[in-house]
């Protein structure tokens, strides 16, 4: 699945080229017709220009520029289009987006990408449009599903202990994790890093076993150390951990892979009296996020949330998306509006439901609906996997990457969820803000963005429709309208119109 070309060659387009498809785009994408108001009234151009990037779930398009849109003055209908944005009614501010480079991401990056490909994805992925503009990034503390092996960072043969941690080691992450993300922090020196364990070491658990199990309570100090232990590690090779959760999905445990039930009265505890205070005197600081696991159980996070001395070491909520969904995040906002919440983990994947493509369920489904429910931050899954869906040590066999290699030529192919988080990550820049902009009746789903300073306004809508569908789009003096194609992606960004009055306070409610 996706767009397979040589990595190498992606910004080699000719002069020619060039301006043939732009020639085609304006053949097949006219601009659309000035804005006429309830009258019939054709209103005059404010000299505002609307840029326009669009993807179709057909592939046809996939983040195609268009030619840009003229604004039109608003006239005395104010308020009627289908979208009206307000830039003083403000929500979350956006941390951004990326993905997760497990091992075995970093092994292909590593062993079945020459340099130049490797160096050139690495760009495309984290450096400024036209790569995606990643700045995010989850790792494993040990291994996941996404491994050559499993392991921890503290192994001891069976029957013995460490609990002094005298033989904790990163020896597997220097293979191919540490060098890798090493590459990645001199292309994006502020990447915010995300890590997760997926089990303790198998000494700690009541299994004995990386699979399966839960932690011995009188193992929690240690567990907590541990932790500490990877953050020091980590450090030392010049990378520093943005966030940490205490446990991947600490409600599930897999039969195939690395996991570990870790209850909410346990992760309190760790939180409260062992964790926390070991990171509060930190520099640079690293956050605690609490869950890490479904949208299906807000119960779960309001339980550590409602303890008073691990709340106060808990920055945020992470969520992933496999069941439930993201009204989750508002009910635990509600609840706790100092907390921030990520979402931490999504997979697309080759599985039935799938086979009409990805695209609009990753940008509508789970991009936007989860912004829309307080995230301020949003995380893929594997960043690369090859075209078997690996290489994976259990757990899921029909994940996709962000892209999949090619083992033999090292050549990507960019996936449909590729896509979908571009159409957010190139244009909402870290630190802007989510901003009012109502709801549409039109079926067309939107959420709009205001970058730092006073920047641009970003609007991301999603027609769902199986026909092209007209909206149109008030924000200040500026107004526009324009045909989504059926089934469609697009991402709007102009200059901020003046407001007719003076702005109220801005808001925190939603």
């Amino acid at each position: 699945m996706g767009e397979t070309r040589g990595i190498g060659r992606w910004a080699a387009v000719s002069s020619v080229a060039l301006l043939t498809l732009l020639a085609v785009s304006a053949v097949h994408w006219p601009r659309p017709e000035p804005f006429a108001n309830t009258t019939g009234e054709v209103l005059p151009a404010t000299g505002v220009m609307v840029q326009v990037w669009l993807s179709t779930a057909d592939r046809r398009l996939r983040l195609a520029q268009q030619p840009d849109v003229m604004a039109e003055e608003r006239g005395a209908d104010t308020g009627t289009a289908d979208v009206v944005i307000d830039l003083a009614h403000t929500y979350q501010t956006m941390t951004g987006f990326g993905a997760a480079l497990t091992d075995s991401s970093a092994w292909l990056i590593r062993n079945k990408m020459s340099a130049l490909q490797r160096a050139a994805l690495l760009h495309e992925m984290f450096g400024p449009p036209p790569g995606l503009d990643f700045n995010m990034l989850r790792i494993t503390i040990g291994a996941s599903d996404f491994s050559l092996q499993h392991y921890t960072l503290d192994d001891m043969p069976a029957g013995q202990t460490d609990p002094g941690l005298q033989h904790f080691n990163v020896a597997v992450a220097q293979r191919n994790v540490i060098p890798v993300l090493q590459d990645i922090l001199a292309i994006h020196p502020g990447l915010r890093i995300i890590a997760s364990p997926w089990s303790a070491p198998a000494w700690m658990k009541t299994s004995a076993n990386l699979i399966s199990g839960s932690l011995l309570e009188q193992y929690e100090p240690n567990y907590a150390a541990y932790l500490v232990h990877f953050l020091d590690a980590f450090k030392g090779y010049g990378i520093p951990i943005f966030a940490l959760t205490l446990q991947n999905e600490p409600a599930f445990e897999p039969l195939t892979y690395p996991g570990m039930e870790l209850t909410a009265d346990a992760r309190a505890r760790i939180i409260g009296q062992y964790l926390g205070p070991a990171l509060a005197a930190r520099k640079p600081k690293t956050l605690i996020l609490g869950w890490d696991h479904n949208w299906d159980a807000p119960n779960q996070p309001l339980s550590v949330l409602a303890d008073p001395t691990a709340n106060r070491y808990v920055a945020g909520i992470a969520w992933h998306c496999y069941a439930g969904d993201p009204s989750a995040q508002t009910t635990v906002h509600r609840a706790y509006p100092g907390k921030d919440a990520y979402l931490t983990e999504c997979s697309g994947g080759d599985w039935p439901s799938a086979k009409n493509g990805e695209l609009l369920l990753f940008a509508r489904n789970i991009l936007m609906m989860s912004i829309k429910n307080w995230a301020r931050g949003a995380v893929y899954w594997n960043l690369v996997l090859d075209e078997d869906h690996g290489p994976h040590a259990g757990g899921c066999d029909q994940c996709k990457g962000v892209v999949t290699v090619d083992a033999q030529t090292g050549e990507i192919s960019r996936n449909d969820e590729y896509y979908a988080f571009a159409h957010f990550s190139r244009f909402v820049l870290p630190g802007a803000v989510r901003v009012k902009s109502g709801n549409t009746q039109t079926g067309v789903h939107q959420v709009a963005f205001q970058n730092p300073d006073h920047g641009s306004v970003v609007l991301v809508a999603v027609n769902g429709n199986a026909k092209a569908t007209r909206l149109s789009v008030e924000q200040g003096d500026v107004r526009f309208q324009y045909d989504l194609p059926a089934n469609s992606v697009a991402t709007f960004e102009w200059s901020p119109g003046a407001p007719d009055a003076p702005a109220p306070a801005a808001s925190v409610a939603r």
